[in-house]
Protein backbone atom coordinates (compact mmCIF):
# COMPACT_ATOMS: atom_id res chain seq x y z
CA UNK A 1 0.00 0.00 0.00
CA UNK A 2 1.64 3.40 -1.14
CA UNK A 3 0.98 6.85 0.74
CA UNK A 4 0.76 10.25 -0.61
CA UNK A 5 2.85 13.50 0.00
CA UNK A 6 4.32 16.69 -1.55
CA UNK A 7 8.40 16.49 -2.09
CA UNK A 8 9.38 19.61 0.08
CA UNK A 9 13.21 19.31 -0.70
CA UNK A 10 15.59 17.48 -2.95
CA UNK A 11 19.43 17.06 -2.49
CA UNK A 12 20.76 14.70 -5.21
CA UNK A 13 18.97 11.28 -5.50
CA UNK A 14 17.20 12.37 -1.77
CA UNK A 15 14.02 13.39 -1.61
CA UNK A 16 12.43 14.45 1.65
CA UNK A 17 8.55 14.13 1.06
CA UNK A 18 5.38 15.65 3.46
CA UNK A 19 3.17 13.35 4.32
CA UNK A 20 -0.57 13.01 4.02
CA UNK A 21 -2.28 14.44 6.19
CA UNK A 22 0.04 16.24 8.28
CA UNK A 23 3.60 17.59 8.46
CA UNK A 24 5.37 14.80 9.53
CA UNK A 25 7.95 14.66 6.77
CA UNK A 26 9.79 11.21 5.35
CA UNK A 27 13.12 11.12 3.81
CA UNK A 28 12.88 8.64 0.09
CA UNK A 29 15.15 7.27 -2.22
CA UNK A 30 13.76 7.55 -5.85
CA UNK A 31 13.08 4.41 -7.64
CA UNK A 32 15.30 3.65 -10.65
CA UNK A 33 12.51 4.27 -13.30
CA UNK A 34 11.21 7.50 -11.19
CA UNK A 35 14.87 9.16 -11.57
CA UNK A 36 14.83 8.06 -15.38
CA UNK A 37 11.59 10.24 -15.98
CA UNK A 38 12.12 13.05 -18.94
CA UNK A 39 11.79 15.63 -15.82
CA UNK A 40 12.80 13.38 -13.34
CA UNK A 41 11.13 14.44 -9.88
CA UNK A 42 10.74 18.43 -8.83
CA UNK A 43 10.00 19.75 -5.87
CA UNK A 44 6.28 20.42 -5.59
CA UNK A 45 5.32 16.92 -6.83
CA UNK A 46 2.60 14.95 -5.63
CA UNK A 47 4.35 11.53 -5.34
CA UNK A 48 3.42 7.91 -3.76
CA UNK A 49 5.67 6.13 -1.51
CA UNK A 50 6.14 2.88 -0.12
CA UNK A 51 7.76 2.44 3.79
CA UNK A 52 10.95 0.89 3.13
CA UNK A 53 11.38 -2.46 4.87
CA UNK A 54 12.52 -2.25 8.48
CA UNK A 55 10.67 1.04 8.58
CA UNK A 56 13.84 3.58 8.11
CA UNK A 57 12.68 5.97 5.57
CA UNK A 58 10.45 5.14 2.05
CA UNK A 59 10.63 4.74 -1.60
CA UNK A 60 9.33 6.98 -4.03
CA UNK A 61 7.12 4.96 -6.56
CA UNK A 62 5.19 7.56 -8.78
CA UNK A 63 4.77 10.86 -9.65
CA UNK A 64 1.67 12.03 -9.96
CA UNK A 65 0.20 14.66 -13.19
CA UNK A 66 1.33 17.72 -12.36
CA UNK A 67 -1.43 20.75 -12.73
CA UNK A 68 2.15 23.37 -13.66
CA UNK A 69 5.38 22.76 -13.99
CA UNK A 70 8.52 25.44 -13.96
CA UNK A 71 11.60 25.01 -15.30
CA UNK A 72 13.57 28.30 -13.80
CA UNK A 73 13.00 28.03 -11.03
CA UNK A 74 12.34 23.56 -10.92
CA UNK A 75 9.06 23.81 -9.04
CA UNK A 76 6.00 21.90 -9.92
CA UNK A 77 2.64 22.38 -8.88
CA UNK A 78 2.70 26.43 -7.83
CA UNK A 79 -0.52 27.82 -8.02
CA UNK A 80 0.47 31.56 -8.04
CA UNK A 81 3.35 34.08 -8.16
CA UNK A 82 4.10 36.75 -5.60
CA UNK A 83 5.55 39.41 -7.39
CA UNK A 84 7.37 41.62 -4.93
CA UNK A 85 8.59 45.21 -6.06
CA UNK A 86 9.83 47.59 -3.22
CA UNK A 87 8.09 51.01 -3.22
CA UNK A 88 10.99 52.71 -1.50
CA UNK A 89 14.96 52.03 -1.10
CA UNK A 90 14.70 51.39 -3.54
CA UNK A 91 13.21 52.58 -6.10
CA UNK A 92 10.55 50.67 -8.27
CA UNK A 93 11.63 49.16 -11.16
CA UNK A 94 8.61 49.16 -13.09
CA UNK A 95 10.20 47.33 -16.48
CA UNK A 96 11.42 44.67 -14.27
CA UNK A 97 8.24 44.52 -12.31
CA UNK A 98 6.32 44.38 -15.99
CA UNK A 99 8.89 41.78 -17.27
CA UNK A 100 8.07 39.57 -14.57
CA UNK A 101 4.57 39.46 -14.67
CA UNK A 102 4.99 38.70 -18.80
CA UNK A 103 6.72 36.13 -17.42
CA UNK A 104 4.22 35.39 -14.85
CA UNK A 105 1.25 35.10 -17.34
CA UNK A 106 2.81 33.00 -20.00
CA UNK A 107 3.43 30.24 -17.23
CA UNK A 108 -0.01 30.42 -16.58
CA UNK A 109 0.15 31.19 -13.21
CA UNK A 110 -2.19 33.54 -11.00
CA UNK A 111 -0.35 36.77 -9.86
CA UNK A 112 0.13 38.77 -6.72
CA UNK A 113 1.75 42.09 -6.86
CA UNK A 114 2.96 42.89 -3.32
CA UNK A 115 4.66 45.60 -2.66
CA UNK A 116 6.76 46.24 -0.09
CA UNK A 117 8.67 48.93 2.32
CA UNK A 118 5.23 51.15 2.72
CA UNK A 119 6.89 53.00 5.68
CA UNK A 120 9.83 54.28 3.92
CA UNK A 121 7.44 55.46 0.57
CA UNK A 122 6.87 59.03 -0.14
CA UNK A 123 3.03 59.72 0.77
CA UNK A 124 0.93 57.88 -1.21
CA UNK A 125 3.18 56.48 -3.61
CA UNK A 126 2.20 53.24 -2.41
CA UNK A 127 -1.32 53.70 -2.87
CA UNK A 128 -1.25 54.70 -6.15
CA UNK A 129 0.94 51.71 -7.40
CA UNK A 130 -1.62 49.68 -6.21
CA UNK A 131 -4.48 51.30 -7.69
CA UNK A 132 -2.27 51.17 -10.97
CA UNK A 133 -2.07 47.35 -10.92
CA UNK A 134 -5.05 47.17 -9.61
CA UNK A 135 -6.79 48.80 -12.73
CA UNK A 136 -4.65 46.48 -14.93
CA UNK A 137 -6.46 43.69 -13.39
CA UNK A 138 -3.97 42.33 -10.74
CA UNK A 139 -4.30 41.61 -7.10
CA UNK A 140 -2.44 44.03 -5.74
CA UNK A 141 -1.26 44.69 -2.36
CA UNK A 142 0.97 47.70 0.03
CA UNK A 143 2.49 45.73 2.78
CA UNK A 144 5.42 46.51 5.39
CA UNK A 145 7.29 43.95 6.92
CA UNK A 146 8.43 46.37 9.87
CA UNK A 147 4.93 48.25 10.68
CA UNK A 148 3.11 44.71 9.61
CA UNK A 149 0.94 46.86 7.08
CA UNK A 150 -0.64 44.28 4.57
CA UNK A 151 0.98 41.17 6.72
CA UNK A 152 -2.59 39.64 7.79
CA UNK A 153 -3.65 40.24 3.83
CA UNK A 154 -0.21 38.31 2.49
CA UNK A 155 -0.74 35.33 4.34
CA UNK A 156 -4.56 35.18 3.89
CA UNK A 157 -3.40 34.99 -0.07
CA UNK A 158 -0.70 32.33 0.73
CA UNK A 159 -3.35 30.30 2.46
CA UNK A 160 -3.93 26.30 1.14
CA UNK A 161 -2.09 27.70 -1.84
CA UNK A 162 1.66 27.01 -3.02
CA UNK A 163 3.66 30.08 -4.13
CA UNK A 164 6.71 31.12 -5.29
CA UNK A 165 8.00 34.81 -4.96
CA UNK A 166 9.92 36.45 -7.63
CA UNK A 167 11.29 40.14 -7.69
CA UNK A 168 14.82 41.70 -7.60
CA UNK A 169 17.15 41.72 -4.38
CA UNK A 170 16.78 44.36 -1.65
CA UNK A 171 12.32 44.40 -2.22
CA UNK A 172 12.13 42.73 0.90
CA UNK A 173 11.08 39.14 -0.25
CA UNK A 174 12.48 37.78 3.36
CA UNK A 175 11.35 39.90 5.58
CA UNK A 176 7.60 39.70 4.34
CA UNK A 177 8.28 35.60 4.71
CA UNK A 178 9.61 36.03 7.94
CA UNK A 179 7.02 38.26 9.10
CA UNK A 180 4.22 36.05 7.95
CA UNK A 181 5.86 32.66 9.21
CA UNK A 182 7.77 34.37 12.27
CA UNK A 183 10.16 32.09 13.65
CA UNK A 184 11.51 30.97 10.16
CA UNK A 185 14.26 33.71 9.99
CA UNK A 186 15.22 33.16 6.48
CA UNK A 187 18.63 35.21 5.46
CA UNK A 188 18.48 38.11 3.63
CA UNK A 189 19.36 37.61 -0.09
CA UNK A 190 17.46 33.80 0.47
CA UNK A 191 14.92 34.38 -2.12
CA UNK A 192 16.55 37.07 -4.00
CA UNK A 193 16.43 36.85 -8.24
CA UNK A 194 19.23 36.03 -10.19
CA UNK A 195 19.58 39.63 -12.34
CA UNK A 196 22.63 40.47 -14.38
CA UNK A 197 25.25 39.37 -12.92
CA UNK A 198 24.03 39.35 -9.41
CA UNK A 199 24.14 36.26 -7.23
CA UNK A 200 21.43 34.71 -5.17
CA UNK A 201 22.25 32.50 -1.71
CA UNK A 202 19.44 29.84 -2.21
CA UNK A 203 21.44 26.60 -3.06
CA UNK A 204 18.74 24.54 -3.68
CA UNK A 205 14.77 24.30 -4.27
CA UNK A 206 12.55 23.80 -0.95
CA UNK A 207 9.11 24.16 -0.26
CA UNK A 208 8.93 25.69 3.40
CA UNK A 209 5.07 24.48 5.12
CA UNK A 210 3.18 27.39 6.70
CA UNK A 211 1.36 27.62 10.32
CA UNK A 212 -1.42 29.35 7.70
CA UNK A 213 -1.86 26.55 5.55
CA UNK A 214 -0.01 26.40 2.30
CA UNK A 215 3.67 26.57 1.03
CA UNK A 216 5.98 28.56 -0.48
CA UNK A 217 8.82 27.55 -2.52
CA UNK A 218 12.12 29.03 -1.37
CA UNK A 219 13.60 29.65 -4.60
CA UNK A 220 15.94 32.12 -6.20
CA UNK A 221 12.48 33.19 -8.14
CA UNK A 222 12.54 33.48 -11.65
CA UNK A 223 16.13 32.83 -12.07
CA UNK A 224 16.26 34.02 -15.84
CA UNK A 225 14.14 36.72 -17.08
CA UNK A 226 14.35 36.05 -20.77
CA UNK A 227 11.14 36.61 -22.63
CA UNK A 228 12.34 35.53 -25.64
CA UNK A 229 10.04 32.57 -26.03
CA UNK A 230 6.81 34.56 -26.79
CA UNK A 231 6.02 35.46 -30.10
CA UNK A 232 5.47 39.39 -30.90
CA UNK A 233 1.62 38.51 -31.54
CA UNK A 234 1.51 36.92 -28.46
CA UNK A 235 2.95 39.51 -25.94
CA UNK A 236 -0.93 41.57 -25.60
CA UNK A 237 -1.94 38.43 -24.17
CA UNK A 238 0.32 38.29 -21.07
CA UNK A 239 -1.34 42.13 -20.37
CA UNK A 240 -4.06 41.66 -18.95
CA UNK A 241 -5.42 45.11 -19.48
CA UNK A 242 -4.75 44.59 -22.95
CA UNK A 243 -7.01 41.03 -23.64
CA UNK A 244 -10.76 42.57 -24.17
CA UNK A 245 -9.68 45.50 -26.04
CA UNK A 246 -7.34 43.79 -28.17
CA UNK A 247 -10.27 40.94 -29.82
CA UNK A 248 -11.94 44.37 -30.95
CA UNK A 249 -9.05 45.39 -33.09
CA UNK A 250 -9.63 46.16 -36.92
CA UNK A 251 -7.02 43.72 -37.98
CA UNK A 252 -6.70 40.16 -35.97
CA UNK A 253 -2.72 40.43 -36.37
CA UNK A 254 -2.52 43.26 -34.62
CA UNK A 255 0.26 43.92 -32.57
CA UNK A 256 -0.81 47.33 -31.23
CA UNK A 257 1.90 49.52 -32.51
CA UNK A 258 1.78 51.30 -35.99
CA UNK A 259 -1.94 49.51 -37.50
CA UNK A 260 -4.89 51.69 -37.87
CA UNK A 261 -7.99 51.36 -35.97
CA UNK A 262 -6.24 49.70 -33.10
CA UNK A 263 -8.57 49.45 -29.68
CA UNK A 264 -5.80 49.18 -27.83
CA UNK A 265 -3.97 52.15 -28.58
CA UNK A 266 -7.45 53.79 -28.78
CA UNK A 267 -8.01 53.13 -24.85
CA UNK A 268 -4.42 54.37 -24.05
CA UNK A 269 -5.74 57.30 -25.58
CA UNK A 270 -9.18 57.37 -23.33
CA UNK A 271 -7.20 56.58 -20.16
CA UNK A 272 -8.30 52.83 -19.99
CA UNK A 273 -5.17 51.51 -20.22
CA UNK A 274 -1.79 53.03 -18.13
CA UNK A 275 0.70 55.05 -20.45
CA UNK A 276 3.30 53.93 -18.94
CA UNK A 277 2.20 50.01 -19.09
CA UNK A 278 1.31 50.45 -22.69
CA UNK A 279 5.06 52.09 -23.42
CA UNK A 280 6.86 49.13 -21.45
CA UNK A 281 4.81 46.42 -23.70
CA UNK A 282 6.32 48.59 -26.81
CA UNK A 283 9.93 48.14 -25.05
CA UNK A 284 8.95 43.88 -24.68
CA UNK A 285 8.00 43.74 -27.99
CA UNK A 286 10.59 45.47 -29.82
CA UNK A 287 12.98 43.10 -28.19
CA UNK A 288 10.69 40.07 -29.21
CA UNK A 289 11.14 41.64 -32.31
CA UNK A 290 14.75 41.49 -32.69
CA UNK A 291 15.04 38.18 -31.37
CA UNK A 292 12.68 37.02 -34.13
CA UNK A 293 14.46 38.72 -36.43
CA UNK A 294 17.79 36.87 -35.55
CA UNK A 295 16.29 33.76 -35.13
CA UNK A 296 15.56 33.93 -39.04
CA UNK A 297 18.90 35.08 -39.76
Amino acid sequence: MCDTGVVVRLTGGVCWVLMDPGRDTMRCAARGNVRKRATGVAVGDRVRISRAPGGDGGILEEVLPRLTYLTRPQVANVDQAIVVMSVAHPEPNLNLLDRLLVLVEHSRLDALVCFTKADLARPGEGERLVDSYSGAGYRAILTSARTRQGIRELAAALAGKTSVFAGPSGAGKSALLNAVQPGHDLAEGELSTRIGRGRHTTREVRLIPLDVGGTVADTPGFSVLDIESIKPRDLAMTFREMREHAQRCRFSGCVHDAEPECAVKQAVEEGKIEQGRYERYLVFLSELREAEKRQYK
